[in-house]
């Protein structure tokens, strides 16, 4: 806010102060968040201790930021991504990754449509052609194209429209066509340890994976929580923090 000054707190500074040092268990359970405005809109803070800049921490993103993982294909391997996407007074979509990756491109553009036709299920009296969306897409490993990222990226759009936060840990998997349907993951396994390997503590992935998932390492699946969803509005739901 304008005029504050906001102190950056550290937590070994923190716990020192009341005579104890804080372990790293604990870290990875302790949450930092403030109200702001009016409405007392819960805005989550992630602190230098519970970061890794290419991994997926434990705390809750801001609204509008969203873990994602397309599962590539035959010429890339899964890629994880962070979609971040802020929404102010005006109308459309603008990527500012210039130029934006064809099919990052054309994910977005499924999950725009998506959320003007379902706007009222998705995010009720909310109107989302009343807002422009600023769309940012960050690659974490070697995976460029944000192909078959289109469920994470309308759920990054809700989100911030809503203005509440997704929960911690969690990684978003799903295509999405013009018409709402959910695509097919074909290398369910390989995507569900990729998300391991990133720290994921809970995968969104579409309810058509799951016979697949018998095949899924045994300390691989004691790792992470995977979490089904039928269509998009099922994703939102299990997403949101309650």
């Amino acid at each position: 806010m304008p005029g504050w000054d906001i102190p950056k707190v550290n937590l070994d500074q923190l716990a020192d102060h009341f005579g104890r040092r804080i372990g790293s268990a604990e870290f990875r359970n302790t949450h930092f968040s403030f109200q702001m405005g009016m409405d007392g809109v819960e805005q989550f803070v992630s602190t230098p201790e519970l970061q890794s800049e290419d991994s997926i921490g434990d705390d809750p993103l801001p609204p509008g930021q969203v873990w994602v993982l397309s599962p590539g294909g035959l010429e890339e391997h899964p890629g994880l991504y962070r979609l971040d996407v802020i929404q102010g007074p005006g109308s459309g979509v603008k990527i500012l990754n210039q130029p934006p990756p064809a099919p990052f491109k054309e994910s977005l553009r499924c999950a725009e449509q998506n959320l003007y036709t379902r706007a009222k299920t998705l995010v009720g009296d909310r109107d989302p052609r009343a807002h422009e969306f600023s769309v940012q897409l960050r690659a974490f490993d070697a995976g460029k194209s944000g192909s078959a990222t289109g469920v994470g990226a309308l759920l990054a759009l809700c989100s911030a429209l809503l203005e509440k936060s997704l929960k911690g840990g969690l990684i978003v998997v799903g295509g999405l066509n013009l018409g709402g349907s959910i695509e097919p993951v074909y290398n369910v396994v390989s995507v569900v340890e990729a998300a391991a390997d990133k720290g994921a503590k809970t995968i969104l992935l579409p309810v058509t994976t799951r016979r697949q998932l018998i095949e899924l390492d045994d300390e691989i699946a004691t790792r992470v929580t995977v979490v089904f969803y039928s269509d998009a509005r099922d994703a939102l739901l299990k997403a949101l923090i309650e």
